[in-house]
């Protein structure tokens, strides 16, 4: 994966790409069981049957989830040709008055200890600022061996589609953070943290997301790190390329969005 543009040539292709990729995904918030299912279900293919990081709730019916998930917003990416899922990723807000775990984010109950004592840990930061990004994973069929920057359970070789289809299969990692840091800005929160290998880092660098490492490396399907990114640096740094696609998926997801505060008491949900 190269960096988006660096001429004019490259900036006409990548328009092009963006177009079609808008085109042949849509973005939905999971809110459905069914809906619900398919994104435990990609998320038990990746992380217990790939990665066999996490032992699944529900190895009958296939599914992963955890404590988290009942009141975290669920986005999946959907690819309209096959109707498949073919990524998700979640967005986890701390519930101040809820019992732990659910009063803090996911990655300080398993990695809380390697957390630098800083002005970003989120012990010092306002209750109601931040939020989670979290289960990255996107479908073996949609994956893409980049150049020696492969991320276990995120790169990989696809197969099943057409080489125009393919093409477009790269932009599926920064299409989940986009969707994760608009759900993120819509809900009216300034600080993004997410569990990172330096590989995912580095490919989400390359759009122009520059995160800032906040912990030591642990363990966790390989060396991770808690990294956080605010509203300033992911606005300053945004690719320009990007904007009509994050703008793509905000207006797809807004909606959804509205939907589902019309429908919920959870102040939460409110910027």
């Amino acid at each position: 994966m190269k960096p988006l543009a660096s001429n004019v040539d490259d900036s006409e292709k990548v328009k092009s790409l963006l177009e079609r990729f808008m085109r042949d995904f849509s973005f939905q918030i999971a809110t459905s069981d069914l809906e619900r299912q398919q994104v435990y279900r990609l998320r038990h293919d990746v992380y217990c049957e790939e990665l066999h990081g996490i032992e699944p709730v529900d190895p009958i019916k296939r599914l992963e989830y955890d404590i988290f998930d009942h009141d975290a917003l669920h986005c999946m990416i959907r690819h309209h040709r096959t109707g498949m899922v073919a990524a998700c990723t979640r967005l986890v807000i701390p519930q101040p008055d809820a019992p732990p775990p659910l009063d803090k984010l996911p990655l300080q109950s398993y990695a809380g200890e390697s957390l630098f004592q800083s002005n970003l840990h989120p012990d010092n930061l306002p209750k109601d600022s931040y939020y989670e990004i979290s289960r990255l994973a996107i479908a073996r069929q949609f994956r893409l061996r980049l150049k020696g920057n492969e991320v276990p359970g995120i790169t990989d070789n696809p197969h099943a589609f057409t080489a125009e289809e393919k093409e477009i299969f790269s932009l599926l990692i920064s299409g989940l953070f986009l969707a994760g840091y608009a759900l993120g800005r819509m809900t009216g929160k300034q600080l993004c943290f997410a569990m990172m290998e330096p590989k995912l880092r580095r490919l989400l660098a390359m759009s122009g997301f520059h995160f800032t490492q906040v912990g030591e490396p642990i363990n966790l399907h390989g060396k991770r790190s808690a990294y956080c990114l605010n509203r300033e640096q992911a606005e300053a740094g945004m690719h320009r390329s990007l904007l009509p696609l994050y703008q793509h998926i905000k207006e797809e997801l807004e909606p959804q969005l509205d939907a589902i505060r019309r429908s919920s008491s959870d102040s939460l949900l409110y910027s």
